[in-house]
């Protein structure tokens, strides 16, 4: 509650300089005004400053708050701590795509402060980085899909910085349905075993719960970005909008974009390997326990897979194909920055594989680690700079 009280606190700063200049908040107003005001200026403690970029500054601070960006992402990861299907509604479908659908929905403003847009790309890449590293050793079941609910939010705001706010949005829908079916598959998962979350004490649950495993399998393998499913329509989409951007802001984000991608691979097998393969490290109570989704808990799996198998395939034309008019003109982009958008049509084919070739390496690399290394290798796996490495992503 603290930290979106900070956030809250600019995002009012934002809209009282809004109104102080416009004399309104009315969107048709302020978004038709504020081409006139690129060339003026107020001042700010003596110095002068456009008040466009002023304003989009307040407001994407009061963005970073709701959607969990780097400095104010604590709440995020311990939001968990909630009933699961508070966690599938906080993380999926309301409060965290606030900031979000804030920035798309002031895009007129944004478009004319070019600097604003460059910290936005900054901070959303650094956020995917961050959250990525962080969920690649957590323990709690639930802290995994929250640190890669913070890492997708960073996917969606730095995109949103090149001027690629369809994506986002089109992403934002996607993550919805899968995220919302893994928290709920989770919760499956958690009640099944006895309110167990560690992750260290599951394993071989694939025989005992086959339908929670294959909705946990589905929303995995999108979040992953495997082909075909709507997440590698979105994030790809997303990438190859920052690799198709020539300024160095999106170089950036294009990198740290690629590795995040490959270390959401590799927190999201390790989650599906050591929930569900290999031999159960579950206390014998929990197993006998063990039981299946109700028939009603079930229809609402089932529902969430349809979608995050199918969004991708049939939505990716109507919010983001080339002269689509799904928007209605809600989203304004500049002439000259559309042309991101466009150029990432144009990479080559071996830059667009990118991505899946990090998914085959890291599943790849889930089972040599839990499955070769951990046996033969554990002294010296846990040695002291391993176990340095282990306390820092894992902050202990």
């Amino acid at each position: 509650m603290v930290v979106n009280r900070v956030s809250d606190l600019f995002f009012t700063v934002g809209i009282l300089i809004i109104f102080y200049t416009f004399q309104t908040i009315e969107f048709n107003t302020v978004f038709g005004l504020a081409p006139y005001l690129v060339h003026s200026s107020l001042l700010l403690g003596g110095y002068p400053v456009s008040p466009l970029v002023l304003i989009t500054a307040m407001l994407f601070l009061g963005a970073m708050g709701k959607s969990a960006q780097i400095g104010l992402h604590t709440w995020l990861p311990d939001a968990m701590e909630g009933p699961t299907p508070v966690s599938a509604l906080i993380h999926a479908a309301t409060m965290v795509t606030a900031g979000v659908f804030l920035i798309i929905r002031c895009s007129p403003l944004f478009e004319y402060a070019p600097t604003v847009l460059v910290a936005v790309t900054i901070i959303g890449a650094g956020t995917a980085f961050m959250a990525a590293t962080s969920g690649l050793l957590q323990n709690d079941l639930k802290k995994v899909i929250a640190y890669s609910t913070c890492s997708q939010l960073g996917y969606m705001i730095f995109v949103c910085g090149l001027s690629g706010y369809t994506a986002s949005l089109f992403h934002l829908s996607t993550h919805a349905f899968f995220k919302a079916l893994l928290f709920l598959s989770a919760g499956a998962v958690i009640h099944a075993v006895a309110s167990e979350q560690d992750l260290r004490r599951f394993g071989g649950l694939r025989q005992l719960l086959p339908y929670t495993y294959a909705a946990f399998f589905v929303g995995s393998i999108a979040l992953m970005g495997v082909p075909f499913l709507s997440g590698f329509y979105s994030k790809d989409l997303i990438l190859e909008v920052a690799g198709g951007g020539v300024s160095v802001s999106a170089n950036f984000a294009y990198s740290l974009g690629l590795i995040s991608a490959f270390f959401t691979s590799f927190y999201s097998f390790r989650l599906l390997h050591l929930a569900f393969y290999g031999n159960t490290r579950a206390g014998r109570l929990p197993l006998q326990q063990t039981h299946e989704l109700s028939p009603r808990m079930a229809v609402a799996l089932f529902v969430l897979a349809v979608g995050t198998v199918f969004l991708g395939i049939f939505g990716r034309d109507i919010f983001v194909g080339p002269g689509t008019d799904f928007w209605n003109n809600s989203i304004a982009v500049y002439p000259t920055l559309a042309l991101n958008q466009l150029s990432g049509e144009f990479l080559t084919t071996l830059n667009k594989q990118i991505p899946l070739f990090g998914v085959i390496s890291a599943t790849a690399l889930v089972f040599y680690t839990y499955d070769y290394i951990v046996i033969s290798a554990a002294p010296y796996v846990y040695g002291a700079l391993s176990l340095s490495a282990y306390r820092f992503l894992t902050f202990k």
